[in-house]
């Protein structure tokens, strides 16, 4: 399962002044397998506060800095947040590897209101700009658009164009992209989510984060082939969504990349939710069934286990 640096694909925007630069990258995003494992950290502006203190949620995941605690100590591939957050706290968590997500929004606004639109706040010659006066290890950008909004065009434009300057500069790509407006009816349709995969391969990004497709009676990681092989060469990997049972959890991530063909994950809630050291747990065993290759039944002696 090993990629060698020489043998990873280089898209034809990647210039050759870069090749380097973006090798070093996708081998250290991906650890040299190709998987990606994102720990997702762009929630406090995507769902506020409500991701981060209440019922079931550890104290631990009021403070900020658990996001940098668990990132610095747990096994991951990247670790996404806003450049804000981690201009605040990456001075104490230089280790890190950063990705930057590039816009974000509330959901305060609601569909039924305004159909969803979000705007880069930042462009790539600051994120370039910023890696090299923190020496942070900066290895990636993100965005997310809302496909089916009546903006979609605006975000398909900005996310075209981000993409294309970020591998001039031998960035890694990772887009989020979720069906969602006033005309869609099934936001985890499986043909629908498919629909969004290959959006990501003509954007030309390197990754694509969606929701697992879901449709009554079937298997979601079976639905998930669809969008792996409208996808090409872009690597699809499934949110984590909100949190459930650590072992149905690491099954359906199991399934999803040994089934659906996915190419790892992007997790969030079901990791910074728990306290620091559950939350490291959870993240060695994501880790271990995404990078290592690990089974449910091995994942799971991880995260049971009390050794950190």
């Amino acid at each position: 399962m090993r990629v060698e640096k020489k043998q990873i694909d280089i898209p034809l925007d990647v210039p050759e002044t870069a090749h380097d630069e973006y090798r070093k990258n996708f081998h250290s995003i991906t650890h040299g397998t190709g998987r990606l494992m994102l720990f997702a950290g762009d929630q406090k502006v995507e769902h506020l506060n409500d991701d981060f203190y209440g019922p079931g949620i550890h104290s631990d995941d009021g403070d900020p800095e658990h996001l940098f605690r668990i990132a610095s100590r747990a096994k991951i591939g990247v670790f996404a947040a806003q450049m804000g957050l981690i201009a605040r706290y990456g001075k104490d968590y230089k280790t890190v590897p950063y990705l930057v997500k590039l816009n974000s929004k509330t959901h305060l606004v609601k569909t039924e209101q305004r159909d969803p639109r979000s705007s880069a706040w930042y462009t790539i010659p600051q994120v370039v700009k910023f890696k090299k006066q923190t020496g942070l290890s900066i290895i990636g950008i993100g965005y997310t658009i809302y496909l089916g909004s009546e903006y979609e065009d605006e975000m398909l434009r900005e996310a075209a164009q981000l993409i294309h300057h970020a591998h001039e500069y031998g960035f890694v790509t990772v887009l989020w992209i979720y069906p969602r407006g006033k005309g869609v009816k099934d936001e985890k349709d499986p043909h629908l989510i498919a629909g969004a995969c290959g959006v990501a391969a003509c954007l030309g990004s390197d990754f694509v984060k969606v929701n697992a497709p879901k449709r009554k009676g079937e298997s979601s990681a079976q639905l998930l082939q669809e969008g792996v092989r409208a996808a090409g060469r872009t690597r699809v990997v499934c949110a984590g969504g909100s949190s459930v049972d650590p072992e149905a959890f690491l099954h359906e991530l199991y399934e999803q990349i040994h089934i659906g063909g996915a190419a790892g994950n992007a997790t969030g809630r079901n990791i910074h939710q728990r306290s620091l050291p559950e939350a490291i747990r959870m993240c060695n065993a994501i880790y271990a069934v995404t990078i290592e290759n690990a089974d449910v039944a091995t994942a799971m002696k991880l995260y049971q286990s009390q050794e950190l």
